[in-house]
């Protein structure tokens, strides 16, 4: 079965949740006899085609951004051929762009959205785009919500509950490196003594401000390790305010990471906005067995760190509240570190790359028989 997935982005020139969900599932799916093909966009797309581990990225130009959206005019022909091409199309909402090429293309094959994040940030466009979102996701075969937490409290999902159902992202162990002796080195050397740590796309609904804020009550080191958009914002913001306890050691490697979340005393995860739907880092967290700190922002969030079970979820875009969790992951170890052990648990019942590829397998097929 050939399936082809469709989003605005993909590696090798980004790598986010996201991406790194397709990645996943693509991976995933294999093993049960998927055959996955990716279009996306790119600045520079040198190759129009290449192997990716076990699937094939397709790159159409991107022509310009506006409003976090890409734009471009050989998307569509290209989406047209492999679409026709394929068994099956895996829309990767939400993309403005991506309904276009739907309905412009008529391909008629089966067609599956994964829902990552209600369209927060951009109220007018979405005022414009609303009947055009609306008449594509009642055009597509099935809806996957990542978490029952945003299947419940997003408004648009609601409209489609019946056609809807979830499935969390899981992560494929194996495709993390273990550190190596050069990986824990670096991270001894950037940062001694307990810390807890976050790690991702520095973002504005990240709420790393209210971390950095927050960093003058808490007992422990700070590492914030990523690059992005607030970037530049956040380290003058913790030099304005004297926040000598927050350390920003810029984007890291694979192997870095992995030292960062094995050494750390937990994983704090401040995202104060409904744009955070999941949270991949979290998952991560989970997987080597750390304690959370999340936000109750009404998603995913809650979903993979769940209150009390695998550590603390406090109410967005406070500080205090935010330091007082820190403070007592680390003077807390016993629990913490019964936190972490639920937390491993959770990821193995729920979160892996195996019961994920199994659950879309299942909905491929039985969309693929439905239109047969």
């Amino acid at each position: 079965m050939k399936v082809l997935h469709f989003f605005k982005t993909y590696w090798p020139d980004s790598f986010g949740g996201v991406e790194r969900t397709i990645h996943a599932i693509a991976e995933s799916t294999a093993r049960h006899g998927i055959e996955t093909q990716v279009l996306s966009l790119s600045p520079t797309p040198v190759e129009n085609t290449r192997r990716l581990d076990g699937h094939t990225a397709v790159k159409a130009r991107l022509d310009f951004e506006l409003a976090s959206t890409g734009f471009s005019r050989a998307v569509f022909a290209k989406f047209d051929t492999l679409a026709r091409q394929s068994d099956l199309v895996h829309y990767h909402f939400p993309w403005p762009v991506m309904d276009i090429a739907h309905f412009r293309s008529r391909h008629g094959k089966p067609a599956v959205v994964t829902y990552h994040s209600d369209i927060v940030r951009q109220r007018l466009l979405l005022s414009l785009y609303r009947p055009l979102m609306m008449r594509f996701l009642s055009n597509v075969d099935a809806i996957v919500a990542t978490s029952p937490d945003y299947l419940r409290s997003s408004a648009v999902l609601r409209r489609f509950e019946a056609k809807s159902s979830v499935i969390p992202i899981g992560l494929d162990e194996c495709a993390y490196p273990a550190p190596t002796i050069a990986d824990i080195d670096w991270c001894r050397s950037m940062v001694s003594g307990p810390f807890v740590l976050f790690v991702g796309v520095l973002r504005y609904y990240k709420g790393l401000d209210v971390l950095v804020d927050a960093a003058d009550r808490a007992r422990c080191r700070i590492v914030i390790a990523g690059s992005g958009p607030i970037e530049q914002l956040l380290k003058r913001q913790a030099e304005r305010l004297g926040r000598d306890n927050v350390i920003f050691p810029g984007e890291v490697s694979e192997g870095q990471k992995m030292a960062l979340l094995h050494a750390c005393n937990g994983f704090v995860f401040p995202s104060n906005q409904r744009s955070e739907a999941y949270g991949v880092s979290l998952a991560e967290a989970a997987m080597c067995g750390k304690p959370m700190i999340s936000c109750d922002i009404g998603t995913g969030t809650s979903y993979v760190n769940k209150a009390g079970a695998t550590g603390l979820v406090v109410p967005p875009s406070d500080p205090e509240r935010l330091a007082e969790a820190i403070n007592r992951l680390i003077d807390s170890p016993a629990e913490a570190q019964r936190w972490g052990q639920a937390a491993r648990e959770r990821f193995c019942e729920l979160f892996t790359a195996e019961k994920m590829g199994q659950a879309y397998a299942d909905l491929y097929f039985r969309l693929q028989k439905r239109s047969a």
